[in-house]
């Protein structure tokens, strides 16, 4: 089964510039899935990381895989239009090559642990058949509306402060 951009903005709430998954080649649902984003200079972080030298940020290409496990996630929640996955914790990342413009990454994650409100998997980023990057990153469903939380504390008034003098000593 595969994705179009179009329908993976159905599954995901991220949008320009922070949706980093451009297609969907493979998927095996809560088992596996395989995406692609194609790294252009047009990338926004590239004008600043790093001037004449552009590389893509590794917490961008762990996104990508965090993202990527999201899909997993929200693939099997009915009502995924009340839920968002949230990414909770990486665990052994490592970097082995540098992300420049004009690569394919080419996003390979495997489900270790799958349940309705969280998840656990490991991901692989690679160019060319090379290994740029990998994790293992967990997960959690939670409600898609922040529920309100109680005010804080007001501050007291001028009126109601006690008085404090002020004064020089003699």
């Amino acid at each position: 089964m595969t994705f179009n951009i179009q329908e993976i903005l159905d599954f995901l709430p991220h949008r320009y510039p922070f949706l980093l998954i451009d297609r969907v080649v493979e998927f095996e649902p809560t088992k596996r899935l395989v995406a692609i984003k194609n790294v252009t200079i047009n990338e926004p972080f590239f004008q600043g990381h790093f001037p004449g030298y552009p590389i893509m940020p590794g917490v961008l290409v762990v996104e990508a895989m965090a993202q990527a496990g999201g899909m997993i996630m929200m693939a099997e929640i009915p009502d995924r239009t009340t839920k968002l996955v949230v990414f909770t914790g990486i665990e052994r990342a490592k970097f082995r090559r540098p992300v420049t413009p004009g690569d394919q990454l080419r996003i390979e994650v495997e489900v270790l642990s799958f349940r309705p409100r969280a998840g656990r998997i490991h991901g692989r980023a690679l160019v060319d058949g090379k290994l740029a990057c990998e994790a293992t990153l967990t997960c959690q469903v939670v409600p898609r509306v922040r529920e309100a939380r109680p005010a804080a504390a007001e501050p007291e008034s001028a009126e109601s402060a006690p008085a404090v003098e002020v004064g020089v000593p003699e």
